[in-house]
């Protein structure tokens, strides 16, 4: 049988370009402005760019947090602007911590203060604010630049993130345009490699940057190649969750990830 996740790469590189040809086309702009990791999916949704408007009118933007390795890419003739953010981030910690706000203030929520400082000392919780104000502000930047210039910002989501919940909503997960948004990641990666996206690039560890040696499957605790079998089953062709469970050892784990988060894909409530 046939893998499903198997993609025809030239047919996606042409169904993509038309899709943002057609959308810059629409909105009469003709310059973009995206986040740049040199991760696998920033650096395949840039080059499917390159291939849409001129390279002068593209802007790379790079907001690294802690000081990343960087690879040979070719940006020559991109705009590449850098902006730290680490000053900006680390305005709301204290003493190395996230801080509590309820409790900085003088304003504890209802309960003890102790107890809320307790929950802002959990490691897991520091780290997770952390990485949604990083995202926040990263969408900052680029909506203002992208307002400067009048330009699309483009996104960089992939399936697999945003049937995993693994966004900040009003953060990574805001945009203009998303080109590769219904692809999971191992059929961006298949994508990648068409496109010749250095192999060094396609074959590192997966990770937002949130934090100095985060992976996004060491979080996870499974990794993308069976996630993506997973959500497959369970989104695009459902099947009983209690076969899938038989065939896959994280299934229980990724399907309990699915379903906790799906409120961010329904947020805001509205009438």
């Amino acid at each position: 049988m046939q893998n499903p996740l198997l993609i025809n790469p030239k047919q996606e590189k042409e169904k993509v370009i038309s899709f943002l040809k057609k959308t810059f086309k629409e909105q009469k702009i003709d310059k973009v402005v995206l986040g740049f990791s040199g991760g696998i999916d920033s650096t395949t949704v840039l080059y499917l760019l390159k291939e849409v408007l001129p390279i002068k009118n593209i802007f790379a933007v790079q907001m690294d947090y802690y000081p990343k390795k960087k690879f040979n890419i070719d940006l020559k003739g991109i705009n590449v602007v850098n902006v730290p953010i680490k000053k900006i981030v680390d305005q709301f910690q204290v003493e190395g911590s996230i801080p509590n706000f309820f409790v900085s203030s003088g304003n504890p929520p209802q309960g003890s203060s102790q107890v809320a400082k307790k929950l802002v000392s959990l490691p897991t919780l520091e780290k997770i604010r952390c990485g949604n104000i990083m995202a926040r502000v990263r969408m900052i930047i680029l909506f203002d630049l992208a307002k400067q210039i009048n330009g699309l910002v483009c996104g960089t989501e992939n399936k697999s993130e945003k049937l995993l919940g693994y966004f900040t909503r009003f953060g990574d997960a805001a945009s203009d345009i998303e080109p590769v948004s219904h692809l999971y990641k191992t059929q961006v990666r298949q994508l990648a490699d068409y496109l010749k996206v250095p192999k060094e690039i396609i074959n590192q560890s997966p990770t937002a940057g949130l934090w100095d040696g985060q992976t996004d499957e060491d979080e996870f605790g499974f990794t993308y190649a069976e996630a993506d079998q997973v959500l497959y089953l369970v989104d695009d062709r459902p099947q009983d969750i209690n076969e899938i469970k038989k065939k896959f050892p994280h299934a229980e784990k990724i399907i309990k990830r699915f379903k906790n988060n799906q409120f961010k894909l329904k947020t805001p409530y509205h009438l």
